[in-house]
């Protein structure tokens, strides 16, 4: 067989064990030819093929996101950004301007506002929003995705009054004076909400996808596990029979749907090399910004506030039996040390009884353990599923509301030496994919501007950028159960490529901000190119 495409002259970091560096790859059709020399693989290519000159630029496999929410990053891109916004007051000027050119009485949607950046790091209430418009009904998500903020005119068309209860696995925050609801909701909550607003239509759907897909190439991004349910499953689909599709999915099944999987006969592993069905996602607790992340110890601040239980802990053990012996693999949401303990029980009682040894179940973020379950990982084969942008966008309140107990918070270095397998993501559109913002957090445990200082926070959880590399290309692929076929750049593997612009391997920490995606190659075939 001959090459296609070979990429030689390069600093190429194939993150296989056998032949960790080398100069040059082939590529044939949408496989790896062959690795090795300069010479030795421009003598594979084919007549008419395509050989180009990486002039020394470093190489790794097609970055994976493992953890994301793909259609809903693809629709925030049309939506009211308050990613980083720095005041309630310039939350509420965004907020103003879309409502400007917005019909009277359509939605306004947003999300990624985080009090903890602002002044008095207090949650805003319906009265804010009220200011801005009483002609539009507005919700706008925490950037956590885990608490939602919505104005009067929201919470009238939802019926939610000092009467309305709480939601089983939510709450409706009131003013203590007076009992009303004061315009922030939290975890389950919000679904008073959703039911009103309109789902995207189909075709809404494809083009949001489309979107996403161009914006992520453009980032060395060539596959995601998405955590997401049947319109980004219908839209991926729709793609790929057009052949368009472009991105290798690990799709995952929501709790909701899991009944109707198991009566199908859906088995963790079912599709191909680009759709691929993963495990059942299931929530255990809320998130640390919303203060609902399910804690062992209360807050430091909240002495009465152990966060919510989304799912109670019977409840876990059900769920996972039951996904276990149909051969599902379950991918569980969980922030707190108690959500954290409380799945691993659940997995750990249908290890002990024999069933679905071979899933690679996951704990997805595992933000916070407790020190006496981090050895349970490894010892259970459970992969901790993490977002390394977290940990730094995260600092301050990790500190205000876990104190000393942030010591084995994002506690990778700890992980990692326990034998367990990380697997790296976002959570996009909670925080951006930009994978090299991830890696930078990974190694150095600062914010780019430098915060909380050169050390970093917790710096023995550092990890060195091959590490941090591994996890985002064969963690994400083991994570999958597709480390044979995707994650290293080994032949027969598929021909998944990230060029890019610096070395990050040898060049200070800092230079990681400053380095781009150069090409994205996916399939063997270039998807984004800047040379």
């Amino acid at each position: 067989m001959r090459a296609d495409l070979v990429l030689y002259n390069g600093n190429i970091h194939t993150m296989d064990k056998r032949a960790p560096r080398v100069e040059a790859v082939a590529i044939a059709g949408e496989t790896i030819l062959n690795i090795g020399s300069n010479e030795a693989m421009r003598e594979l290519l084919k007549e008419g093929g395509r050989a180009i000159d990486l002039h020394g630029r470093t190489v790794v496999p097609g970055l994976i996101d493992a953890h994301l929410h793909f259609l809903s990053y693809g629709l925030s891109l049309r939506e009211v950004d308050l990613m980083n916004v720095p005041s309630l007051d310039a939350a509420l000027d965004k907020v103003r301007v879309h409502a400007a050119s917005t019909p009277a009485g359509q939605w306004i949607s947003g999300r990624g506002w985080d009090q903890m950046l602002w002044p008095d790091r207090a949650f805003p209430t319906h009265q804010d929003l009220d200011r801005i418009t009483a002609e539009h009904p507005v919700f706008l998500r925490r950037k956590c995705g885990h608490a939602g903020w919505a104005n009067g005119r929201a919470l009238e068309m939802a019926g939610i009054t000092a009467e309305t209860p709480n939601p089983p696995g939510g709450e409706i925050e009131r003013d203590p004076q007076t009992g009303q609801p004061n315009g922030i909701l939290k975890e389950l909550a919000m679904g008073l909400i959703f039911r009103l607003q309109q789902e995207p239509t189909h075709e809404q759907a494809v083009e949001a996808v489309k979107t996403a897909m161009q914006k992520v190439h453009s980032m060395g991004i060539v596959g995601v596990h998405n955590m997401e349910g049947a319109p980004a499953l219908r839209a991926f689909q729709h793609l790929r029979a057009a052949g368009q599709l472009k991105l290798r999915v690990l799709q995952q099944i929501p709790e909701a749907d899991m009944d109707a999987a198991i009566q199908l006969g859906i088995c963790s592993g079912l599709g191909d090399d680009w759709i691929r069905l993963g495990a059942v996602k299931i929530f255990a607790d809320g998130s640390l910004g919303a203060r609902s992340a399910l804690m062992v110890d209360a807050y430091e601040d909240e002495p009465d506030n152990f966060g919510i239980a989304v799912a109670t802990a019977e409840h876990l053990k059900q769920q996972v039996e039951r996904a276990a012996r149909a051969g599902l693999a379950v991918h569980i949401h969980a922030i707190g040390d108690q959500a954290n303990r409380n799945v691993l029980d659940a997995i750990e009682a249908t290890r002990q009884a024999g069933i679905g040894l071979h899933l690679r179940h996951r704990i997805e973020h595992a933000q916070i353990l407790h020190p006496d379950d981090m050895q349970r990982f490894a010892a259970l084969g459970v992969i901790p599923s993490m977002q390394p942008i977290h940990c730094t966008q995260d600092i301050t309140a990790a500190d205000a509301n876990w104190g000393e107990r942030c010591r084995t918070a994002y506690a990778w270095s700890s992980l990692l030496s326990t034998g367990a397998v990380l697997a790296f993501g976002s959570d996009a559109p909670v925080e951006t994919p930009d994978v090299m913002q991830g890696l930078y957090a990974a190694v150095t445990r600062r914010r780019a501007d430098g915060y909380p200082g050169p050390d970093g926070w917790y710096p023995e959880e550092c990890l060195s950028v091959q590490e941090a590399v591994y996890a985002y290309t064969m963690g994400a692929a083991y994570a999958a159960g597709e480390e044979m076929h995707k994650g290293s750049l080994t032949p027969g593997k598929v021909a998944d490529v990230t060029v890019l612009s610096q070395d990050i391997f040898e060049r200070p920490a800092d230079a990681i901000l400053e380095t781009v995606a150069n090409v994205t190659i996916v399939g063997g075939e270039i998807v984004y190119n800047t040379l």
